[in-house]
């Protein structure tokens, strides 16, 4: 199949064709036509198989078909969990309306709000946006949606992860009943299908990769290495194997400041990104890392989210990731589109437990490799056996959980829940 078969306009294509496309991914063919038709859309793919297109393009063969956006309103609203990733979606959406004559903008926290407000001031065709700002814009009177004709939840996944739920919801009751509504997210996890009901009318499932699939063109390795060693490792396996552009990842905004200066400190062009950065900060060090007058780009989970760069080769896990599903996202950054790419783990004995449960979320053993030239070699502790099935005993008081009970749910309940706010502040 190539993009003329799915319906597009001659701009559109146009548009497409100067970025080097010529065949639709798996995503886009599934999407676009139900896009088109105005049907509402739930659709599951890993990051990097082209989903951004596979909303945007149908969007603005819509928009360009339809009416002039009035003064602070805006026809289609694009929400997204971070900063890095609404900036990409907006230059996309740009990049393939150029021929239409269709207005976009992009808002999100830590700027200046004031030019927001004088651009959203004429109206725009599609807005992309965090939720926070758009609330705080929408609070001042910015920005109205009764003109809104599509929603599109990019990310659904990572902003339930990331606590934007209430936010997501005081958007939506904001919104026309009447529209069109897409969500695009990494899997169909049982409160991402909670969220769909809620919000979407009847809509069609696009599925393109099994559930927590990792790249297929994506080589994964693991280098088991003492703790304190990793800043060491790191700097060798750059060097040695003359790497020159490389994602690194860091478990806290504090780790990404202390590795960015030891790589520094061995010669190796660095930058760290983070929530404690400044937006100013965190753009310039992504420009020069596409550039390639950063070698190493230093991120957390949730500042790296939305990261989008063309054939980029290496991605290091320098700290294992305490939330499996997130070392999917993670290599997911390389490998895209089909090209290839590799993924590294420096994995300590502390951490072998989330290597064993990244490796049952993925279904495969990551191999694991010695490097040349470089001493001592470490040991992860073995794989703890399955504990022994349990014995199930019918209480006297069956249906009637009893105080303790209950005060254990709570408990367990507390605990996750406090995990998902310490890897939020993390980020």
């Amino acid at each position: 199949m190539t993009f003329d078969e799915l319906g597009l306009s001659e701009q559109l294509l146009r548009a497409v064709s100067e970025q080097g496309y010529t065949q639709p991914s798996p995503i886009q063919a599934k999407a676009i036509p139900l896009i088109l038709r105005g049907r509402d859309v739930m659709a599951a793919a890993q990051t990097g198989t082209g989903k951004t297109a596979g909303f945007a393009l149908p969007l603005l063969q819509r928009l360009a078909s339809s009416g002039k956006t009035n003064k602070r309103h805006c026809r289609a609203l694009i929400l997204t969990p971070t900063r890095e990733l609404a900036a990409q979606v907006s230059e996309s959406v740009a990049t393939y309306g150029r021929y239409l004559g269709t207005s976009s903008t992009v808002v999100f926290g830590g700027v200046k709000i004031n030019p927001q407000i004088r651009t959203l001031g004429e109206g725009v065709d599609v807005l992309v946006a965090t939720p926070g700002r758009l609330l705080d814009l929408h609070g001042q009177g910015a920005v109205e949606f009764s003109q809104l004709e599509v929603l599109i939840l990019d990310e659904a996944d990572r902003m339930l992860d990331m606590g934007f739920i209430h936010d997501i919801r005081r958007i939506i009751k904001l919104l026309p009943k009447q529209r069109q509504t897409l969500m695009f997210s990494a899997t169909f996890s049982k409160p991402i299908r909670t969220l769909a009901a809620d919000f979407l009318r009847n809509p069609e499932q696009v599925e393109v990769s099994p559930p927590n699939s990792t790249a297929e063109k994506v080589e994964q390795w693991v280098y088991p290495v003492d703790k304190k060693r990793k800043p060491a490792l790191l700097s060798h396996l750059v060097k040695s194997n003359g790497w020159q552009q490389v994602l690194v990842f860091t478990r806290t905004k504090h780790g990404a400041n202390r590795l960015c200066k030891q790589l520094h400190n061995d010669g190796i062009s660095c930058a760290a990104i983070h929530g404690n950065k400044s937006q100013n900060a965190r753009t310039q060090a992504l420009e020069g890392f596409k550039r390639g007058k950063v070698l190493a780009l230093v991120a957390t989970d949730i500042a790296a989210r939305g990261i989008d760069i063309d054939q980029l080769p290496q991605v290091v896990n320098f700290d294992m990731p305490n939330v499996a599903e997130d070392y999917v996202h993670r290599i997911g950054r390389t490998g895209r589109a089909g090209l290839g790419g590799s993924a590294h783990s420096l994995v300590s004995a502390d951490e072998a437990d989330y290597l064993y449960g990244i490796e049952r979320l993925i279904r495969q053993q990551l191999p694991q490799k010695d490097v040349d030239g470089f001493e001592p070699e470490h040991t992860l502790p073995a794989r703890k056996a399955a504990p022994p099935p349990r014995q199930v005993h019918k209480p006297r008081n069956q249906g009637k959980p009893g105080p303790r009970n209950r005060g254990n749910a709570a408990a367990g309940n507390g605990r996750r829940t406090d995990s998902r706010r310490n890897q939020r502040r993390s980020g």
